[in-house]
């Protein structure tokens, strides 16, 4: 249950909540219906920018309203929402955990925040600019926690809470400030899941592991299929692979798109007073009622395309180096992502000599051939840092171009180079690429018509 407003030297002043009318009767608009879908896109759209952290910014928005009946609490946050009084005045940058179970913590209490964070995301909404930027954090990230020394950056909130989490992470970002938290009990993620009726993933391999810590069993089957909300959180965690944390954190990227499609549904509408009272459970934050309104407010507008997801930069540390396992950051790359995603400014060099570009190419079409011809047809205008890897395992009927980096004028130019595909902004792609090209069945419509 949220725990009120608390003030840091990391939260520089409250999100302006600008009143857009005041006073004024409102007439009901004759396009309820289609408000009222704008409202399940926005609740859904603020619910999987921060889903592979559990509930995220949906949960905190709704934790106000804690009496009266579920319509009730419905009626009232619309009523509050079609008034249009609310609006985010700036961007924010707001720090989202997802908190690992903490064995002897009484359900309900405080102390189920004080784990270490299984997820950790920066998210930004921008009015400005109409987007929501999401960093994923790997847990293992290797930073300076005061007080603890070099530790893995999931240790901050068990040590410190919620405060020094925001505090390290400003640090460890070149200082970008970090306005406010979000902390999000495990379970979250399982109801969320269960009520939107599963989640279709692609399982790339056999999943199997037992946490009896954490009381996750993971026993999941090749292929495609309907995840429920265990197994879409095993999907989400599995980190034994060759990836380890890093390959779980596209996996919770990939998660975070099919939770999406299911949120958009206009099914969902009837169950919204089933997803507040859901929200009331899990949720710690120190944003005000009015931002949370101002953050639903900004979802009604956004789309799909507006979620820019990127992972931050950085390598496997090698086993000479560390005791432990960790994720090295990348000081240039980090620059890169803070700069483009957190501090609107143009970090990119990529345009100035666009055929060192790193590019990875994996066939997601029906053609066996399509990936070594897209790697000549790359050659043929210059590229030479290019290199197939293993065929995508589901197909695609639109080629994905990957910004594995977060370098989106990079991935727009190899767009229009290309002639079709869209643009992806998050970190699905080949770990050490600037750009991944999943090569989908347009692909091979263009091919045809160039020869």
């Amino acid at each position: 249950m949220g725990r009120g407003v608390k003030q840091s030297i990391h939260q520089p002043g409250r999100v302006p909540v600008i009143k857009k009318s005041k006073g004024s009767s409102r007439k009901k608009s004759p396009q309820q219906t289609h408000w009222l879908q704008r409202l399940g896109w926005g609740l859904s759209f603020i619910v999987v920018t921060t889903a592979s952290a559990g509930l995220g910014l949906t949960l905190a928005m709704v934790t106000p309203f804690q009496s009266g009946s579920k319509a009730g609490q419905t009626a009232g946050i619309t009523e509050l929402l079609q008034s249009g009084i609310y609006g985010i005045g700036r961007p924010v940058n707001i720090l989202v955990m997802g908190i690992d179970r903490v064995p002897d913590a009484a359900p309900g209490s405080a102390q189920v925040f004080d784990g270490r964070s299984d997820t950790m995301l920066l998210v930004r909404p921008n009015p400005q600019k109409g987007t929501v930027n999401v960093l994923t954090i790997p847990r293992d990230t290797r930073v300076e926690i005061p007080g603890y020394g070099m530790e893995k950056i999931n240790a901050a909130n068990a040590e410190g809470g919620a405060n020094l989490a925001m505090e390290v992470v400003s640090r460890s970002l070149n200082q970008v400030p970090v306005d406010r938290y979000v902390r999000i009990s495990t379970e979250a993620f399982r109801e969320l899941v269960d009520l939107v009726g599963g989640v279709e993933i692609y399982v790339p391999k056999r999943m199997y592991y037992v946490d009896q810590t954490q009381k996750l069993t993971i026993d999941l089957q090749p292929g495609l299929q309907t995840l429920n909300g265990e197994q879409a959180e095993g999907f989400s965690r599995f980190r034994y692979d060759e990836l380890g944390d890093i390959g779980r954190a596209q996996r919770q990227q990939i998660l975070l798109r099919a939770l999406q499609k299911r949120l958009t549904s206009p099914l969902m509408l009837a169950r919204l007073p089933q997803l507040f009272s859901l929200m009331q459970k899990y949720i710690d934050t120190d944003l005000s009622l009015g931002e949370m309104l101002a953050l639903m407010q900004f979802g009604l507008h956004l789309q799909p395309s507006d979620l820019n997801m990127v992972l931050l930069p950085g390598r496997f540390s090698e086993s000479w180096e560390y005791a432990a396992s960790y994720w090295i950051m990348d000081p240039d790359g980090m620059e890169r992502v803070v700069q483009n995603y957190f501090e609107d400014k143009t970090f990119s060099n990529s345009l100035e000599q666009p055929q060192r570009l790193k590019i990875a190419i994996q066939n997601a079409s029906s053609d066996p051939h399509a990936a070594s011809q897209m790697a000549d047809f790359l050659a043929s205008h210059g590229f030479r840092n290019v290199y197939v890897e293993q065929d995508w395992p589901q197909q695609k009927s639109e080629t994905a171009v990957i910004a594995q980096r977060g370098d989106l004028e990079a991935a727009q130019m190899l767009k229009s180079l290309l002639g079709t595909g869209q643009v992806q902004a998050d970190s699905t792609g080949s770990l050490d690429s600037d750009l991944t090209l999943q090569v989908g069945e347009d692909w091979l419509q263009v091919a045809k018509e160039a020869n």
